[in-house]
Order: C-alpha cells, then structure tokens, then sequence
C-alpha cells in the first residue's frame, strides 16, 4: 500500500500539503516525506514505524514554502526521490510494485546509471522510475517509458517547475484524483484528503492518462484507457470510508458487502459485531439486513495504534492486533457472537482475536469474512508478499499433503474441496462456524463490471497477466 498527493496553489501550499499527506496516514507505515518547490526545493523525510505522520513533521513544514508540492505515505520505500537532469530538477513520489525492479536496475547500470536511495539491500523503485523517465526525450515519453518496461504497477507524481505531471497506472490498478479549489489544483490517492481542505472532485483519472496540473489549470497530456483494473480491495479492507474510487464510496460498499453476507446465512445469534476498523461496516450492513443487534463487544484503543495490517513484520503485525483491541466482557459473556471482518490474510490476527474473546466466556463465535478466501499473494503492491503466507493455502497443503498447482475447486464455493478448506481454517481459527463472502456478491457490493476490478488474489486472474510468485 501506500499514498501519494501534490498540490499546485496560488498561495504558500504548506498546510494545505501538510494535512492532505496527514489524511493518507492509514495506507502505510515505514515512510513519509514532503517536497516543496519554492526558491530552492526542501524535501523532508521520516521513519514512521515508531510515530505517526502528524508528529514527525508538523514542525518541519512550518518551514517549508513554496507554490507546489508533493506528500507521500509509503509502505516500504524512501521518498519522494530528487534528481537533477535534463528536464531540470524534478522530483518523484511513486505507489504500486514493480516485480522486476532488479532486472531493470541492472540494465540501468551496465549504461553507467548509479542509483543513490538502497531500500532492504535492493534498488529503490523510485529512483528506478525516476531514472526511467530521464530516458525519454520528453517527460511524458519517458513516464511511457516507464509503462514499457516495468511488470508490475505504478501510479505517480512528478513535480517540477511546470508542475505536477499525474500518472495513473497503466492497469488502473491504483486510483489517483483531481481536485480544483478556486485556482488551486490538488491530486492524491483518497478523495477524503480533499474534504476538509475544501477541493471539489474534478476528474478520477484513466488508467494510462497524464495530466499536467499548472498555476493555469489541468492539461490533459495524455488521453487514458477504457480498460483497466482496480485494487477491489481498496473497497473492502485498504481505503477510508469517506474516499470513493470510480465515484463509489468505500462506507456504502461495506455496508452492502455485510448485508449480502446476511442474505446467504441463517445462524441464530445474539449480537453482530466487526472487528475495528475496517470489520464495522461490514458487521453494521450485517445487522441492518438480518436485524440482529449491532454491538461492541471489542474496542479500539484508537490513539497508541496504526493498522496491524501495514506493518513488514509479522511479530509487529501480531502485537499491534493484541494490544489496540480491548474486550468488554459484559458484553461477551454467554453470547452467541457473529464477529464480522474485511478478510483473513495470513489468519493469526483473526486467532489472537477469536481467543481474546473466548477468554470472556461467549457462548459461540461465528465469523463472516466480507470477501472470498484470498488464494494468491498480490503482485501489484506489498500488502502480502508469499503464498505461503495465506491461511487458505496453508489449509490446502494440509488437505492435499503439500502444495498444489491447480485450485479451482478450491475456489469454487459449491465444491466439496472448497467446504474442507473452510472448516480447516474454521479450526484452526478456533471459531464456532466461519464463511466466506462469495465473488460474486462481492462484486455486485462493490457495483463495477467484474472486468473493471481487479480480483488477482481471489481468482489468479488479471489483464496484467503478472509473474507467478511463490
């Protein structure tokens, strides 16, 4: 994961960067950074796997000015990247993956190309997609450049001293948005940045399109395409629940997604409740179709914890999940539970859950997960980084007695192989019953045509045809 905004403004854009940045806090947690093009560029960045954005830079951009800037959450690299060159100086913030990162540095290198950023003893894709676009004879040549060489993702910003050049992947798989305040032009990952800081929602972006945002308005550089991808679990799990993608918002999705999970159950039960954040939606939607009291058995401690879902570290990930969520055994004791959540990825946060409720003494714990069983890593971001990782193949091995290539039955809710698999992780998970959302209700949740979302870790399948990886 990971979030991108920049700002062309009238005034100083200081603030207005500052806050915009602020709002994408949820999308990562390893870096941050700020550039600002004034008299001279500042650039500042931070760590973030010990404080939140707002601390460490509330007192550095107070002393930074200039028009035009860029912000940056990410979730495993350094940036925004600074080079100067033939275009004169410019400077790059990126999301997405770039699955042959390596291979493409190495060409890069035997043409004499030094790359400066080391991210966990690898190139850094900034910089690598920085120094991609030096190869172009123009700026947007050379961001097509990047388009015909990488595999993977990547959406993009490029400030420089015409303004911000946005790029939208060219699969469509991350969104990037406009938005205009007066004379005042703004774009970023989450349309909640744009709210509070009082920009109107101007165009999403095409996958492939370029824009020039200027202190003169939106040029459009290059037209985008009909067809593409996007993240659908930007819907279910990643996004805020006041930013919309393709026009449709993130809240009314989840709610849908809960109340499809109702219509295809018929357990007796006490009380309806989500795992927070992200699980309440889905467990109010629930409620709203079923008419089974929504409760709050567990809360967040909101002010000492991020998600448990973007940090690197599995112990991080674990810990995190443990100590934000505090139980209310008032509520749970002789209970029959249906505890709602966006999905199971690796399924040890979910357990550590499951146990902490049983410790306050439920009567059962039913769990309804708001997508399918996730079946492959992604390879368009670094939300899960190997099969190996998935609770749903790890059931598999079990079954089968190892790894298997050919799991379409798996996938399959109607087949016998599938209902193994859940009650495997059922299990393990330690839940009284569990079940899945299906694909297809999934999708009507969300209300795009399937071939506009992209459903990899789900099916396997996608236009952009990536790399198996293991």
């Amino acid at each position: 994961m990971g979030g991108v905004f920049g700002i062309v403004s009238q005034r100083d854009c200081s603030d207005d960067l500052f806050y915009g940045t602020d709002y994408l806090s949820h999308l990562g947690t390893e870096y941050g950074g700020l550039v600002i093009f004034g008299e001279k560029i500042q650039r500042k960045i931070h760590t973030l796997m010990q404080s939140k954005f707002k601390s460490k830079f509330y007192e550095d951009h107070k002393y930074m000015h200039g028009n035009s800037g860029l912000g940056v959450i990410s979730s495993k690299e350094v940036q925004p990247v600074c080079l100067e060159s033939k275009f004169g100086p410019f400077c790059v913030c990126a999301t997405g993956l770039i699955q042959n990162a390596e291979e493409l540095a190495n060409e890069l290198r035997e043409k004499g190309v030094s790359f400066s950023e080391i991210t966990e003893g690898g190139v850094n894709t900034t910089e690598l997609v920085a120094k991609l676009i030096t190869e172009g004879k123009n700026i947007t040549e050379g961001i097509n450049h990047i388009f015909s060489k990488i595999k993977g993702s990547c959406s993009l910003l490029l400030l420089n001293k015409e303004g911000i050049y946005a790029v939208r992947d060219k699969f469509g798989y991350s969104p990037l948005v406009v938005g205009q305040r007066g004379n005042d032009w703004a774009v970023t990952s989450e349309t909640s940045a744009f709210y509070n800081l009082g920009f109107k929602i101007s165009k999403y972006l095409s996958p492939g399109e370029i824009v020039l945002l200027s202190y003169s308005g939106m040029q459009q550089k290059q037209e985008g395409m009909d067809t593409g991808e996007i993240n659908s679990f930007l819907w279910i799990y990643t996004g805020f629940p006041a930013s919309a993608y393709e026009g449709i918002n993130v809240e009314i999705v989840r709610e849908r997604c809960g109340r499809y999970l109702a219509k295809n159950d018929n357990v007796k039960a006490d009380m309806v409740a989500g795992v927070p954040d992200s699980g309440t939606t889905h467990a109010i939607g629930y409620s709203l179709e079923s008419g089974i009291p929504f409760r709050r058995p567990l809360v967040k401690y909101t002010p000492g914890y991020d998600r448990s879902y973007t940090p690197p570290s599995q112990t991080e990930r674990d810990l995190i999940a443990k100590m934000k969520l505090i139980p209310i055994r008032e509520l749970i004791e002789g209970q029959r539970i249906i505890l709602c959540d966006d999905s199971i990825v690796r399924g040890t946060q979910l357990r550590n859950i499951v146990e902490t409720l049983w410790e306050n003494k439920p009567k059962e714990v039913h769990l309804r997960i708001a997508c399918p069983p996730l079946m492959f890593p992604s390879v368009f971001d670094y939300s899960t980084r190997t099969m190996e990782e998935l609770a749903a193949r790890r059931a598999i091995r079990a079954i089968e007695g190892g790894d298997i290539e050919e799991v379409s039955e798996y996938i399959d809710p109607g087949s016998e192989k599938y209902k193994k698999m859940v009650d495997y992780i059922a299990k393990e998970l330690n839940a009284t019953s569990l079940k899945y959302q299906r694909l297809d209700d999934m999708i009507k949740a969300i209300g795009l045509p399937k071939e506009r979302l992209n459903l990899y870790v789900w099916t396997g399948e996608s236009i952009a045809k990536p790399s198996k990886k293991n």
